[in-house]
């Protein structure tokens, strides 16, 4: 198929998608704004890169002319618009089809929330896809619910590659504890930080020793973060490692005995580094939230923690410390199997190309190109004339 795919290029998710299609063997046209530019190093040779004119928020309202000649000219099969506001308001404004609007998290919770009038702008924009897709199915009822939605929407999650990101082979010294997170205030981190010294504190002296916080990740608390450990006394046992290539998350992971993500808001509309911890074999302590919910099943792949609560956190901490090797790994394993079940990234692919032929099938119709002023001229005047090499009569 010929996919246009109309999203942020620097995110790990689009070229985690991109990357899927094309090896897949279908021909990629990755279509951003110039300040979405992906990493070229990242992405799949056969993918397309196509930049928009404008960038900045303008962007979303004034390339609507060039995403409809970016579309016409690569002839798209499906258009897959990511994001329900800012590219999804580009989507509606080119009035490209077929497209499949993909909505993504704080694109339908929290950005609708600002105004009456940005709710309607993201409605208006869902009505105008010719299907809808979303990364959970509490997310897909949470856009019929909000938006009066009455279509059906595909549940494609953002699924992981369980070959890429398994358990460890090698044991690790000490128990560590730890996450691959944006460093924002949304994520709860400084929850886990008060958490883990309160657990940390509740251990012997000769024990403590052997236990670790490791964070991953950049963001605007960064700073307020490593204040937060300082204050806490925790410079010696708790570490904001940076942010790490995608590539490098799965090693991340494999040292550590425990993930714990404390999200504090329903934006967390799917919970991916949940998926990518389960997947490689560790028990998750969540926020009790929206995606969580869906992903980690409380008692079985981990625990659900009420949100901002410092003692929720050092309690769970203490419950899996206390586990026994066994225990834990076998709670590690349930949660492989289900990451494995339900979001293999090939399974997930599956689904959405079903959606892509099915939309496809609909609404697509071959478009003719626009022809060169220079081609078009040379029609209406009959174009060169061929030469007559016919011998004349003497």
């Amino acid at each position: 198929m010929r996919i246009a795919f109309v999203s942020a290029g620097q995110s790990v998710h689009t070229v985690k998608w991109v990357n899927a299609l094309a090896k897949r063997g279908h021909q990629v046209n990755l279509i951003c704004l110039p300040n979405h530019k992906p990493d070229k190093d990242a992405l799949h040779p056969d993918v397309k890169v196509t930049l928009l004119p404008d960038g900045g928020q303008r962007g979303y309202i004034s390339n609507a002319g060039a995403l409809r000649r970016a579309v016409v000219e690569f002839d798209a099969e499906i258009v897959n618009v990511h994001y329900a506001s800012g590219y999804g308001t580009l989507m509606r404004r080119s009035k490209v089809h077929p497209t499949i609007l993909s909505v993504w998290g704080s694109d339908v919770y929290d950005s609708p929330e600002v105004s009456p009038l940005f709710k309607k702008m993201v409605a208006k924009n869902l009505n105008a896809a010719d299907a809808v897709a979303s990364t959970s199915r509490i997310m897909a009822q949470r856009v019929h619910d909000f938006f009066e939605y009455d279509k059906e929407i595909t549940v494609t999650p953002f699924g992981v590659d369980t070959t890429l990101f398994q358990p460890a082979k090698e044991k690790h010294e000490g128990f560590v504890v730890g996450c691959v997170k944006a460093l924002e205030e949304k994520y709860g981190l400084p929850y886990l930080i008060r958490g883990f010294g309160l657990f940390l504190r509740s251990l012997p002296e000769e024990e403590q020793k052997q236990v670790s916080l490791r964070i991953y990740g950049k963001g605007s608390q960064e700073k307020a973060l490593g204040s937060l450990i300082q204050q806490q006394g925790l410079t010696g046992s708790a570490q904001l490692c940076g942010e790490i290539a995608q590539e490098k998350v799965p090693a991340a992971l494999q040292q550590m005995d425990v993930c714990v993500l404390p999200s504090i808001n329903n934006s967390e509309s799917f919970g991916v580094a949940a998926v990518e911890a389960m997947s490689c074999g560790l028990p998750v302590i969540a926020g009790d939230v929206d995606g969580f919910r869906e992903t980690v099943e409380d008692g079985k792949t981990g625990w659900l923690i009420p949100v901002e609560n410092d003692q929720a956190v050092c309690e769970a901490l203490q419950r899996v410390y206390a586990m026994s090797p066994v225990d834990r790994e076998q709670m590690g394993l349930l949660g492989r199997a289900r990451v494995r079940r339900l979001y293999d990234m090939q399974e997930n692919v599956d689904t959405m190309l079903a959606l892509y032929q099915e939309i496809s099938r609909k609404y697509y119709k071959p478009r003719k190109k626009k022809k060169p002023f220079a081609e078009k001229l040379a029609d209406f005047l009959g174009g060169p004339k061929e030469e007559n090499t016919t011998p004349k009569k003497k």
